[in-house]
C-alpha cells in the first residue's frame, strides 16, 4: 500500500484558506497511487487553544472535507482537528484524528495525551482509546503529535499494528525529539511509522516539518525538508511480518 505525506503549511484560524490550499495536494497524493493520505494536527486552524474560536461540531467542516476528498478520489485521507464529542455544543473539544474512508465513514482517535506543557489540557480533553483501523489490509494504529513520546501504548497496540501514523504540530527547537522518536517507536515496535508535521509559523513558533515515513528497520523510506512536500512510501503488512519473524523480540515483552 502507496502512503502520501502531505508536509504543508496551516493558515491560521482559517480553515475555508485551508481546505482551498489542501485539496490540490490531496489530489495530487491520489495520482499519485497513494491509498491512505496523512495530512498534519490542526490541519484546518493550527495548533490553536482558542477553543470557542475553532472548535467545531461533530462532523463538523473539518470532518465533511476529509470525507469529501476521501469519497471524491476513492482514498482515506486523514488529519486532526478540533471536535466537540457528538451531542454536546459546550465543555471542552477533543483534539481528534479524523481518518475519512472511501466510502465515506470517518474512524476517530481522540488525542489520549493533551500537550500539558503548551496547557493544551486546560483547552482540550484527553481521549481514552486507543484506535486501529483497516486500509487495504494494512492494520494502521493512530496518535497525535505528544502522544510520540509515550511508548507504552505503541507497545500496546504493537501485536495487532503493522502501521502507525503520527500527526504533528512539533516545533523547530525539539526537531531532534521528533525525528529520533519516530525511528524509535519503529525500531521497538518493528512496524512502520509515518510522521507528518506542519511548516511555517503559528502562534509564535516555527515549524520545519521533518516529515518521514519509517520501515519496520528503523530505515528512512521517505522524507520531508523544511518546506512544503510530498513524501511518499510502500508499507507492505508482509514486510512487518517477515521482520518480525526473523527478529521475534515483541515475544520477549514483559
Amino acid at each position: 500500500m502507496k502512503v502520501a505525506a502531505i508536509q504543508h503549511d496551516v493558515v491560521w484560524q482559517d480553515r475555508d484558506a485551508n481546505f482551498a490550499r489542501l485539496a490540490p495536494r490531496i489530489e495530487a497524493a491520489a495520482v499519485a497511487g497513494a491509498r491512505l493520505v496523512v495530512l498534519s494536527e490542526m490541519f484546518s486552524c493550527g495548533f490553536s487553544l482558542d477553543t470557542d474560536e475553532v472548535a467545531e461540531p461533530y462532523d463538523g467542516p473539518s470532518a465533511s472535507f476529509l470525507r469529501r476528498m476521501a469519497t471524491e478520489h476513492g482514498v482515506w485521507v486523514c488529519g486532526s482537528a478540533p471536535e466537540r464529542a457528538e451531542g454536546t455544543t459546550d465543555g471542552m473539544p477533543h483534539n481528534v484524528l479524523l481518518a475519512a474512508a472511501p466510502d465515506g465513514r470517518i474512524e476517530r482517535y481522540r488525542k489520549i495525551h493533551p500537550f500539558s506543557y503548551a496547557r493544551e489540557h486546560e483547552r482540550y480533553a484527553a481521549g481514552d482509546d486507543l484506535v486501529t483501523i483497516d486500509v487495504d489490509g494494512c492494520r494502521v494504529s493512530l496518535f497525535v503529535c505528544y502522544d510520540l513520546r509515550f511508548a507504552d501504548e505503541f507497545w500496546a497496540l504493537a501485536p495487532q499494528t503493522d502501521c502507525y501514523v503520527v500527526v504533528a504540530n512539533w516545533p523547530e527547537s525539539r526537531r531532534h525529539h521528533w525525528r529520533s522518536l519516530l525511528v524509535a517507536r519503529a525500531i521497538e515496535n518493528q512496524a512502520y511509522v509515518v510522521g507528518v508535521n506542519r511548516v511555517g509559523d503559528g502562534d509564535g513558533l516555527h515549524y520545519v516539518g521533518d516529515s518521514r515515513i519509517v520501515d519496520p528497520l528503523g530505515e528512512i523510506l521517505a522524507s520531508a525538508a523544511g518546506g512544503e512536500a510530498l513524501a511518499v512510501a510502500e508499507v507492505d503488512p508482509a514486510v512487518v511480518a517477515a521482520v518480525r519473524e526473523r527478529f521475534p523480540f515483541l515475544a520477549d515483552r514483559r
